[in-house]
């Protein structure tokens, strides 16, 4: 166990806007939320010299006195360079508010489950001056493309803000099994059930989140069908569970795909669930003005064409 002295933190200005319970969850990494909530409940935590609950949002130069605390110690672990290399070969774009990256298959956001790195993780190890970068929204490991993270909170805020409202377009490519040669709207809602195994599965059931999915027809091979899909939600597994629920699986998926597609793609090349996230836009939040990026696909789905 390591021993957390007291200390008095000035808040700076990509700092504001948050409450006070997450400032002390990023400040206190390996400290229990219970013990959080408790310091503050029981007044050890001072704003301005004063108590404040935990819904409090800091402001610029606010004084928070953290107490002392014990919190288990962080082993550091260097990720290998090989890991390292092409999570950052792998950024397409950034600036002083955001980093784009184009994410590789295969590799999970964030550690845990058995997996001892994640992009998270390895980004804050090799840029050292990013260990507050925060992650926007999440892809399925098995998914690539576009994945967006906001280098302080105030960006943050903004980028969320944007999904809430419906103001962030997020598109991806998909190949399907079967002719789709119409586009459609699936409205359909989904819930996400949780396997005796801890394997999380998604449905669509009348009790679930609304969940809505624009599929637009790219190109039409013979058996399967190159696809564009568009969300205006953002659930858990949604394009795939959508494309499912309308006849057409995706190629390589192997929780919600058809088991003989799949094997026949495999014969022509794909050895990976064929869902890249290929184009982000929304409003600069620095610099307001409208923002587009595009992730090309990568080499191992390019046998389609």
């Amino acid at each position: 166990m390591a021993y957390l002295s007291a200390k008095l933190v000035i808040i700076r200005k990509e700092q504001a806007g948050q409450r006070i319970d997450n400032f002390l969850m990023h400040y206190f990494k390996n400290v229990p939320k219970s013990r959080i909530y408790k310091m503050i409940r029981k007044g050890e935590v001072r704003v301005n010299k004063s108590r404040v609950k935990a819904l409090y949002k800091l402001k610029v130069n606010d004084e928070v006195r953290v107490p002392p605390v014990f919190q288990k110690e962080e082993e550091t672990v260097r990720p290998p360079d090989r890991f390292a290399k092409e999570i950052e070969q792998s950024i397409i774009y950034e600036d002083d508010a955001i980093l784009i990256l184009n994410k590789p298959a295969g590799i999970a956001v964030h550690g845990g489950s058995g997996l001892q790195f994640g992009i998270v993780d390895v980004l804050s190890w090799v840029r050292g001056d990013l260990k507050g970068i925060r992650l926007v929204h999440r892809l399925d490991r098995g998914t690539s493309g576009c994945l967006l993270f906001a280098k302080n909170y105030q960006v943050l805020t903004n980028l969320h803000e944007q999904i809430r409202n419906h103001k962030m377009d997020k598109h991806y490519k998909l190949l399907v099994k079967g002719r789709w040669d119409k586009p459609c709207t699936v409205n359909k809602p989904l819930l996400k059930n949780e396997l005796q195994s801890g394997e999380r599965m998604v449905k669509v059931d009348l009790n679930g989140q609304e969940a809505i999915t624009h599929f637009i027809p790219l190109e039409i091979f013979d058996n399967y069908t190159l696809v564009e899909a568009r969300l205006e939600t953002g659930r858990t597994h949604q394009i795939r569970v959508h494309a499912l629920s309308e006849g057409y699986p995706i190629a390589g998926d192997d929780k919600y795909g058809d088991r003989v597609f799949n094997a026949e793609m495999k014969k022509l090349g794909l050895k990976r669930m064929f869902l890249h996230a290929s184009f982000l836009g929304f409003e600069h939040p620095i610099e307001q003005r409208r923002f587009e990026i595009e992730a090309p696909l990568p080499n191992e789905l390019g046998f389609v064409y």
